[in-house]
C-alpha cells in the first residue's frame, strides 16, 4: 500500500511543492513550526532514512542542502534546522526547519495554522529561490 508521500508524489494528494528532481521531492509540512518547514523524501517509498543506499542518502542530503539554502534565502533566519525522526509516516523523510535558536527544532511546539493562501505564498517564495540557484 502506498504511503501518503508516494500519493502526494504522485499528485493523488494536493501538495504545496517547492522542489523537485527526478529522485525527490520537497514540499511544505502542512503542520508546520515555522514558515517555510519543508519535507523533503525520495520519490522511491523507503520506510528508514538509512535503509537508503550510500549514493541516493548522499544525493538526498544534496538535494536537502539546495532546498534549505532556497529557505534560507526567503525565509532569512539563522539556520535551517535538519531533522530526521521517521516514526510518523513510513516514509524516508527529512524536515527542514528555517530556526532562530535551537527551541525551534522541538516538535512539541505548537504548530502553525496556515491558510492555503499563506501556504501558496510560502511555497511560490521558496520555489522563486530554488529556481535561482
Amino acid at each position: 500500500m502506498a504511503t501518503i508521500f508516494s500519493k502526494i508524489i504522485a499528485g493523488d494528494i494536493p501538495s504545496y511543492k517547492v522542489a523537485e528532481n527526478e529522485h525527490f521531492y520537497a514540499f511544505l509540512d502542512i503542520n508546520p513550526l515555522a514558515k517555510g518547514h519543508t519535507l523533503v523524501v525520495p520519490k522511491r517509498e523507503v520506510d528508514y532514512i538509512f535503509d537508503l543506499d550510500d549514493e541516493e542518502l548522499a544525493a538526498m542530503q544534496v538535494f536537502a542542502k539546495g532546498v534549505a539554502l532556497a529557505i534560507q534565502q526567503a525565509f532569512p533566519c539563522q539556520k535551517v534546522g535538519q531533522a530526521v525522526i521517521g516514526l510518523e509516516v513510513p516514509h524516508a523523510h527529512i524536515h527542514l526547519i528555517p530556526i532562530q535558536r535551537e527551541s525551534d527544532m522541538i516538535f512539541s511546539n505548537p504548530k502553525l495554522k496556515l491558510t492555503d493562501e499563506e501556504f501558496k505564498a510560502i511555497a511560490a517564495a521558496i520555489q522563486q529561490k530554488w529556481s535561482e540557484r
